[in-house]
């Protein structure tokens, strides 16, 4: 199996998370941004839409990270990350919603202003742009906190591909200067320490 991605890609990170739970690796074929070699037509081909990642598992391709995640997860033996339990299963797929819909986003702009911008020579950050990022991702974190309270995890009692989904917008908070959003909630905070220290993540945040 080839994933054609960047270590530095959250996306890329989510499906190598997933491969490193079920004990597999695959192939990193690394992507370099700068050069835009995700626009160019050899990975125009695997991913019309020009991001990253792709799969390709013995000519099958595939691409969005979230199916990409699915598929790893029932191709490989190996403990479960999509519950079996059909309300433990519906709590996953919510939670993955919730990740896409109102988490990412909001984290992104303040990652992109703040950590992006810098490394991109882009000058200061915009606060007012800082701030409405701020503000979008306290309500989701809140809405998560309050979740967190009766569960060790998003889907229950297990770590699941809902758990996958949050670690790399939730670490790049940190270099962001927003980390305090997530250790100022008390289940949050509990929660991400939970996630962030297993191996598998950090095996995948240190290959960058």
């Amino acid at each position: 199996m080839k994933i054609y991605g960047n270590p530095l890609s959250t996306c890329t990170r989510k499906v190598l998370v997933t491969l490193a739970e079920k004990g597999q690796e695959a192939e990193l074929v690394v992507l370099d941004f700068a050069k835009g070699d995700h626009k160019q037509p050899a990975h125009l081909a695997r991913q019309p839409f020009g991001v990253i990642p792709s799969l390709d598992d013995d000519g099958f391709q595939l691409y969005e990270s979230r199916a990409m995640m699915r598929y790893v997860d029932a191709k490989y033996p190996g403990t479960p990350l999509v519950p079996g339990d059909l309300r433990a299963r519906a709590r996953m797929e919510q939670w993955i919603s919730v990740e896409q819909s109102y988490i990412s986003p909001a984290a992104m702009q303040i990652v992109r202003e703040v950590m992006f911008k810098k490394m991109m020579g882009g000058g200061a950050p915009d606060p007012k742009v800082v701030e409405a990022g701020r503000a979008k991702l306290s309500h989701g974190l809140d809405v998560l906190d309050k979740a967190l309270a009766k569960d060790p995890y998003l889907a229950g009692s297990t770590f699941s591909l809902a758990d996958v989904t949050y670690l790399p917008y939730l670490e790049y908070l940190f270099p962001s200067e927003a980390g305090d959003l997530v250790t100022s909630r008390a289940n949050v905070g509990a929660w991400w320490k939970r996630i962030s220290e297993r191996p598998t993540w950090k095996k995948v945040a240190q290959r960058a």
